[in-house]
């Protein structure tokens, strides 16, 4: 459970809802599992401390915290949260290139496809440095080469045409469209909304994922 309010009194008065729903209904809250964070604007410093408690015990306070498989930072980049599905995508790769070696290269697609396609927060990356981006598609890109048993330079769309699979650019543009399609399919009207704010991070990061193709 997250609880979200823009000033630290807001954030006691919801905590307090919590202790008291709590101790009604026979719940305890472990504290020592539960952690604040504090949002901070771009390029500034962050000096406050809140003094937060929950059940007595005060609440430690971190930088960055997972939250549904993503990783929330103070900051609001995505940067960590890149660098996350980096390391996944490194795994599953070793993992397919040593398990499935003597497999032909059409089971080897179909691996790809089905473990290394299945980022299921890059929909939501926003804001990120250029570095962060092209690392994770650079690994994306030697995945193929080292499961496919492909030169180390050889050239990455050539590779993906032939294999007749999505490039890195490709696989973001589908995901971006498919979560900004469920948005403004859905029947909850917050999300509906969301959805056609043309000055949202959504469409942000919708054409950012059209710009970063045109770039490469």
């Amino acid at each position: 459970m997250v609880l979200l309010n823009p000033s630290v009194s807001g954030l006691r008065k919801l905590i307090k809802i919590c202790e008291e729903y709590a101790k009604e209904n026979g719940l305890r809250y472990n504290a020592k599992k539960s952690e604040i964070l504090i949002f901070r604007g771009k390029n500034k410093p962050l000096n406050l401390n809140p003094n937060i408690h929950l059940c007595g015990t005060p609440l430690k306070q971190v930088s960055e915290f997972e939250y549904l498989g993503h990783i929330v930072n103070e900051r609001l980049d995505d940067d960590s949260d890149i660098e996350r599905e980096r390391r996944a995508l490194s795994v599953r790769g070793n993992m397919l290139a040593r398990r499935f070696a003597r497999c032909t290269s059409q089971v080897k697609v179909i691996l790809f496809k089905a473990l290394c396609q299945s980022s299921d927060t890059c929909s939501l990356w926003e804001s990120c440095t250029r570095r962060a981006y092209s690392a994770l598609c650079v690994q994306y890109n030697n995945v193929l080469r080292v499961l496919l048993k492909k030169p180390r330079y050889c050239n990455a769309s050539a590779m993906f045409a032939d294999a007749h699979i999505d490039d890195f650019y490709a696989t973001m543009r589908k995901r971006t469209a498919s979560a900004m399609r469920r948005l403004m399919n859905s029947s909850n009207n917050l999300l509906s909304t969301l959805a056609v704010k043309l000055d949202s991070p959504l469409w942000r990061r919708w054409d950012g994922a059209h710009v970063a193709a045109r770039e490469a």
